[in-house]
């Protein structure tokens, strides 16, 4: 009887039941197990099947996977090409950890969750990531309070400087749009405190004592960041005094004690000044209408001159104090530094303002002079009187 078996068809069965596996598909992903690495160049060994390599920039990925590669340690690679000229299926870990980046970053963007990365770079518009070859962008009004470069007159390079700061530093985000066909994503770090930021400010009390540091200094006044908030101490808030520069009042970084003033949404406005006593409490005892005062001038307007009279208490000659002449130049008669006496002729304790007059010096003594020559001339003509009547 002749053999229903030829050899082709023993040689097929014995394929079909041998196991073997059909090679790796370019485009698609492989676990491995690694048998060997050196430098940049890594062996793995597919299911005892085959053997794929991994080299160049290939070997590279965000996480810096190569640098604790072990020979015995299971692998996820990317297959790029089915075999090269050694008979070796090139594979990419730099892609691999692509496609889990995409993934993350895909997950966290419908759920709406938080992530945590690091700027590479920085330029005037705001911050630029690259990972794994997908690109992000901060733009500078997506970055919180603490690391929005506020800056005078928006000088670019000022800009350009505290920014570069925050590359390298991890930042918490949230990705507001993501494009994957093109690779890119827009971040907010503004985003992903909303919701403590909503909380904090529902717990945030008006008259509320708290710690904060100084977060931006502008012409205004002075940024404060705290619990996730942040609020602005005007320069009208910042001491009792006239505040000629909010810089000599602290700098970047500096821890300080502020009070919540005020809250409208999202502004919030502190105090530095409150904190400390009144003193116009004091003024308005010390200085009564029709006090003579002695002080410095210390600065000088068109309008008229501000006289220090203690600390953080200035009292203002307005122009038309200064003198009877009709549209005097002030700088003619006063200089910063000169050391006057005036007569308090106003005091408003609300408005913390002492109103001042050296005109007014000046026309008590000429009345006390005229009033000296009167009686003098008086006393002359009863003098005359006497003499005539002898």
């Amino acid at each position: 009887m002749a053999n229903k078996y030829t050899k082709s068809a023993i040689m097929d069965e014995l394929i079909a039941s041998s196991g073997v596996l059909n090679p790796p598909v370019p485009g698609t992903f492989v676990d491995g197990t690694v048998v060997s690495v050196i430098k940049n160049r890594v062996l793995v060994d597919l299911e005892g099947t085959s053997t794929g390599i991994i080299s160049g920039q290939e070997a590279n990925d965000s996480l810096n996977t190569l640098k604790t590669l072990q020979p015995g340690d299971s692998i996820y690679a990317y297959v790029l090409e089915e075999e090269n000229e050694d008979g070796l299926i090139v594979l990419s870990l730099r892609k691999a950890s692509q496609e889990k980046t995409w993934k993350k970053f895909v997950d966290a963007y419908e759920s709406d969750k938080s992530i945590q990365v690091m700027a590479n770079e920085a330029n005037k518009g705001g911050l630029l990531l690259n990972i794994d070859g997908i690109k992000g962008f901060i733009p500078v009004s997506q970055l919180a309070p603490l690391h929005y470069p506020r800056v005078d007159g928006a000088d670019s390079s000022e800009i350009l400087t505290r920014l570069t700061k925050l590359v390298g530093i991890p930042l918490t985000v949230r990705i507001i749009n993501l494009d994957r066909e093109g690779g890119k994503l827009i971040l907010s770090e503004k985003a992903a405190e909303e919701e403590t930021r909503g909380v904090a400010l529902d717990k945030l009390d008006i008259g509320q004592k708290i710690k904060g540091r100084i977060s931006g200094i502008v012409k205004f006044g002075i940024f404060v960041t705290f619990g996730g908030l942040e609020g602005l101490v005007h320069i009208s808030e910042i001491a009792w005094g006239h505040v000629k520069d909010p810089r000599d009042y602290g700098k970047l970084g500096d821890e300080v004690e502020i009070m919540v003033i005020g809250k409208d949404k999202d502004k919030i406005s502190l105090s530095m000044k409150r904190l400390t006593p009144d003193p116009w409490v004091e003024a308005t005892k010390k200085y009564e209408v029709g006090t003579v005062v002695e002080g410095e001038i210390n600065r000088i307007t068109p309008f008229g001159a501000f006289m220090k009279l203690e600390n953080d208490i200035n009292g203002l000659i307005h122009v038309s104090e200064v003198t009877s002449d009709e549209n005097p130049d002030i700088t003619q008669y006063l200089k910063v530094g000169e050391k006057v006496k005036a007569k308090v002729i106003a005091i408003d304790p609300e408005d913390h303002r002492v109103g001042l007059s050296i005109k007014a010096m000046t026309e008590t003594t000429e009345k006390k002079k005229k009033a000296k020559k009167e009686e003098a001339e008086e006393e002359k003509s009863e003098e005359v009187a006497e003499e005539e009547a002898k």
